[in-house]
């Protein structure tokens, strides 16, 4: 497929994405309905509407079904999402995750590759996706970083989640990018580990003991107070909600908390990175 196929598809599909918001939209208003009464019917928060109809969340194929009954469409909604785009910014297998960390209460999150996309700073995030294998196209590249930033809003929120970072000391010697990228990089967490709601911690290297060494993981609390987990692999994701597997990690993510830098040692381990320009 050529560059300029993949490309067109894309931008399809964020159309797509607005298009199906937009007859959400549409047919609540025709039903005399707001986003708060139609959320309320559906079992959803105000939030989730708002966001679908603005095309910023997917339509999942259960709620669509549940709005057409409601909503009269007869079907319309189904049909519209059966009909959109595979390629789309995110796999189809982390669109759950990011729905979920977009309203979690709490996360706390294990790398040992890269640093967490929550963190990223756009050259960094664009430098990730430039060792992709295959490689992306600059085209492919662009929506994914843009949409990568554009998760971090949550860190900002009014109320936003707790959130803990445990990173690999490795993911710290990598040089993604360059020099100029990886200093911007240090200064973007230097400045992420002051606020109060986010802790950041760096597990050293030459640990003799080493609680995450079967791969990174991200522990969820939802609204509703569930527990769950997200685990990426090479090629596809993985939610994690039987109570013993998510407990599993829980302990593996506390033991890490304790073989880690503290906050305080973490931010003076960036301080003396950034220091040795």
């Amino acid at each position: 497929m050529s560059n300029k196929s993949r490309s067109s598809r894309q931008r399809k599909n964020a159309s797509a994405m607005k298009m199906v918001g937009s007859l959400v939209g549409t047919f609540r208003r025709a039903a005399g309905l707001t986003q708060v009464a139609l959320a309320e019917r559906v079992g959803v928060d105000e939030e989730t509407i708002a966001s679908i109809e603005q095309g910023r969340r997917t339509l999942k194929e259960d709620l669509a079904a549940l709005l057409d009954e409601l909503l009269d469409t007869k079907g319309a909604l189904v049909v519209a999402l059966a009909h959109m785009p595979e390629i789309d910014l995110f796999p189809r297998w982390a669109e759950e995750y990011i729905d979920l960390e977009q309203e979690a209460l709490a996360l706390s999150s294990f790398e040992n590759q890269a640093l967490p996309g929550l963190l990223q700073t756009p050259a960094y995030a664009r430098a990730v996706f430039l060792n992709e294998v295959p490689a992306l196209t600059e085209d492919e590249i662009e929506p994914r970083v843009a949409a990568r930033i554009q998760r971090q809003e949550i860190l900002s929120r009014k109320v936003p989640p707790t959130a803990t970072f445990i990173i690999s000391e490795m993911t710290l010697v990598d040089r993604l990018g360059g020099d100029e990228v990886y200093y911007e990089q240090l200064r973007q967490l230097r400045e992420w580990a002051v606020p109060p709601g986010i802790t950041l911690q760096v597990m050293p290297m030459g640990r003799d003991f080493h609680a995450g060494l079967s791969g990174p993981f991200v522990l969820v609390e939802t609204v509703d107070h569930q527990r769950l987990a997200y685990v990426e692999g090479q090629r596809k994701g993985w939610m994690i909600a039987d109570p013993d597997e998510v407990s599993v990690l829980e302990r593996k993510y506390a033991m890490l908390r304790t073989q880690a830098l503290n906050p305080k040692e973490s931010r003076g381990l960036l301080d003396r990175l950034l220091g040795e320009r």
